[in-house]
């Protein structure tokens, strides 16, 4: 029977350095010779799907948490924020010095800030981790290296903002735009205290599986999902298998059917394993 798995990307199919690991990436090849079907269910947009994610091969694509559905490369959803929305959040962000990045499929453009910023987190992670120095610039430098500096903020193709780590409390920027954003904490926990994501209302990874596997006439008690983070929590909850990784936030865990060892365990080889998606 053809199952359909989602698979979250940071902190799941990417390790805390950025790199995937090759037991998931052999996890994902498998399954998918199996004759089932895995699809990337990420926050990030399609611009952060680096050549090495890609290349795993998969049969599509849900980004932008959940604002932007292809499968078998057709384009089935591309929800993007309102210009005036775009506009009240970089005035916000650049008013209490708030670094953050706006997500495209045609690239991430960065506030004035924010590459420094991102590099300092990387030097500091390298300082930490000597023995991962390899590893770490594999995965995260590339994310740097892709931003784009110095372009107009104020733009109608983004589909989410990401913001990093500041003084401002966490609630204080929930306040200011709860009315039109969903505003998730800590979705990328590298970028410290206060840092998260706004999404486009109303749209989550749950509302694009179910939008998906309509289109593709899939039953619900086929689904399977991996995820992390808080941004995974709808999705673990909708399908029929929820599966938090070892390393998934607390309250996600919680909330999980199943909870499978970290990435960096083998976490996602050994749940296709146990639940028979692939075998050794």
């Amino acid at each position: 029977m053809q199952k359909i798995i989602f698979m979250d990307v940071d902190g799941t199919l990417v390790n805390d350095h950025g790199v995937v690991p090759d037991s998931a990436k052999l996890a994902v090849q498998k399954a998918r010779q199996n004759g089932h079907l895995v699809f990337i269910c990420t926050g990030r947009s399609k611009a952060e799907l680096f050549k090495d994610i890609i290349d795993i091969g998969f049969d599509g694509i849900i980004g932008a948490a959940g604002g932007y559905i292809e499968a078998r490369e057709q384009v089935l959803l591309h929800e993007r924020v309102k210009k005036e929305d775009v506009q009240h959040l970089v005035q916000f962000f650049n008013q209490h010095g708030i670094d953050f990045y706006l997500e495209s499929n045609g690239g991430l453009f960065a506030s004035g800030n924010c590459k420094k910023h991102i590099q300092g987190i990387i030097e500091k992670l390298l300082i930490e981790n000597p023995g991962a120095r390899e590893e770490i610039e594999k995965g995260l430098q590339p994310f740097h290296d892709c931003l784009i500096e110095g372009e107009v903020l104020i733009r109608d193709d983004i589909n989410k903002i990401s913001f990093l780590g500041s003084n401002l409390p966490i609630e204080t920027i929930n306040q200011e735009f709860s009315s039109k954003f969903t505003v998730i904490p800590s979705t990328v926990p590298l970028f410290g205290e206060n840092s998260g994501e706004l999404s486009v209302p109303g749209i989550h990874k749950a509302t694009a599986i179910e939008k998906l596997i309509r289109h593709l006439n899939i039953k619900k008690e086929n689904t399977f999902a991996y995820g992390d983070g808080m941004n995974d929590m709808e999705m673990l909850q909708y399908v029929q298998y929820g599966i938090a990784m070892g390393n998934a936030k607390a309250a996600l865990k919680a909330a999980a059917d199943n909870i499978t060892d970290t990435h960096d365990e083998h976490g996602i080889y050994n749940s296709f394993k146990k639940y028979g998606l692939i075998q050794d």
